[in-house]
C-alpha cells in the first residue's frame, strides 16, 4: 500500500523487533525463573522502592501495560507465591499498598540477569554504541511528549 495508509519502515521496524525482543524476553523469564515478564515488571518497580515503602496499586497501572482487573489478578498471583504484600493504604481506606517481600527481591535478584542478558544479546549487541544513543534519543522524544 502506498501513500498516506502506508506504513512506514521505521513503524514496520519498530514493532518487529519489539515483538521479537519481548517474546523472547518472556519465555526466557517463564524458562529462568517461572515469572511472567508483567509479573517481572511489577517486581522490579516495587524493588526500587524503599524497603519499607510500597507503592499503589493504581499507580503500577502506569509502569505495567495492563488493564486494572488483569493487574489486580497479577498482584493477587504474586501475593499467593509470598513475593509481595497487599495493605491498605494508610491515607485513603480504598487504596491499595503493594510492598516486595524479602522472597520477591530474591526473585528480582535472580530474573534481571536474565532480563538483561537477553536484552543485550538481542539488541544492544546488533548496535553500534552511537546506534544505541540514538535509539535511545529519538524514543526519549517520543515518550517524553
Amino acid at each position: 500500500m502506498t501513500g498516506q495508509y502506508a506504513c512506514p519502515p521505521a513503524w514496520t521496524a519498530l514493532t518487529a523487533a519489539h515483538a521479537r525482543i519481548a517474546g523472547a524476553l518472556a519465555a526466557e523469564l517463564v524458562r529462568s525463573c517461572g515469572l511472567g515478564i508483567n509479573e517481572f515488571e511489577i517486581l522490579l518497580r516495587l524493588d526500587h522502592r524503599r524497603p519499607d515503602a510500597g507503592l499503589r496499586q493504581g499507580d503500577l497501572i502506569c509502569a505495567v501495560p495492563l488493564s486494572q482487573p488483569s493487574l489486580s489478578r497479577a498482584v493477587a498471583r504474586l501475593e499467593r507465591r509470598g513475593w509481595l504484600t497487599r495493605s491498605g493504604a494508610v491515607d485513603d481506606r480504598r487504596g491499595i499498598l503493594v510492598t516486595i517481600t524479602d522472597d520477591g527481591r530474591a526473585v528480582v535478584r535472580r530474573a534481571a540477569p536474565v532480563h538483561a542478558r537477553t536484552i543485550r544479546e538481542l539488541l544492544l549487541d546488533r548496535l553500534t554504541p552511537a546506534e544505541q544513543d540514538l535509539l535511545a534519543c529519538a524514543l526519549s522524544r517520543i515518550t517524553e511528549s
